[in-house]
């Protein structure tokens, strides 16, 4: 019986970690491994003291997406410290079972990647997925009705998006959006609430014009899937059939993880 997985999401602001059982690389109810547990925190920062405590005391296979090589330096060493018993095992391109139509296959984030993995497994035989990542940027990227990644857009995220104006407008406040927080009105009463409707909404009509854009390419419509610790509202506002699915990264890690040799 394999050991349990730890499966580890590294962006450029935040670090997911959820842990799967072992012998079950596909539990839950539906196509995807579920996670007994999920932690977040920033990246680059030290884990949350209840980590520790709320990992399995066995040792574990650690299978690490990174889009950030300071996070992932910075996490080893918490493993190293706290847990050696774990053996951390990087996954690079090759490992994620997925092809990848485009330019340099070999630059497309882990992360892309590993929910287009999980989107793939969600979606309906012989229909295209859309897959959106509401993090630090924002991403939309096609798998194919083949099962292929076919690319995408990326953009600024909202909290991207604040800080690019805070920085270059003198009188403009740093607005922030709390994920869980209704959206808000469309037409703002003071400055911040102006600031908060344009990026909200405005990531919204992107969001909405770019599937427009992918559905009229392929002639058919796409099943939508919704992930990310960002704009979790989003899906709300793109069709009766958009999805929003937590955790898409992290169970495309231990789709990946269960088709791979056992280390």
């Amino acid at each position: 019986m394999s050991s349990p997985l730890i499966a580890v999401d590294i962006g450029n602001s935040a670090t997911k970690l959820g842990w799967f059982r072992r012998g079950e690389p596909a539990g839950g109810a539906g196509p995807l491994p579920v996670p007994v547990e999920t932690f977040s925190f920033p990246t680059g920062e030290t884990p949350p003291e209840a980590l520790l405590a709320a990992l399995p005391g066995t040792a574990c296979r650690v299978r690490i997406a990174s889009v950030n090589r300071e996070g992932t330096r910075l996490l080893a060493g918490w493993f190293a410290q706290h847990r050696p018993q774990d053996r951390l095992l990087p996954l690079a391109h090759a490992d994620l079972p997925i092809r990848a139509e485009v330019d340099f296959p070999d630059r497309v984030g882990l992360d892309r990647l590993a929910a287009a993995v999980a989107a793939s497994a969600l979606r309906d035989a012989g229909r295209a997925a859309v897959v959106i990542g509401a993090g630090s940027a924002i991403t939309v990227d096609l798998v194919t009705a083949e099962g292929t990644f076919a690319g995408g857009v990326i953009l600024p995220g909202f909290r991207m998006s604040a800080e690019a104006l805070f920085r270059g407008a003198d009188l403009l406040p740093l607005t922030q959006f709390v994920p869980s927080d209704e959206p808000p009105p469309v037409v703002g009463k003071n400055t911040e609430a102006a600031i908060r409707s344009g990026l909200f909404w405005g990531a919204v009509g992107a969001v909405r014009e770019i599937i427009a854009r992918m559905r009229e390419s392929l002639g058919t419509e796409p099943q939508v899937f919704v992930t990310g610790g960002d704009l979790r509202q989003l899906a709300r506002f793109l069709g009766p059939e958009a999805r929003s699915v937590p955790n898409l990264v992290l169970a495309g890690i231990a789709l990946a993880d269960a088709k791979l040799p056992a280390p």
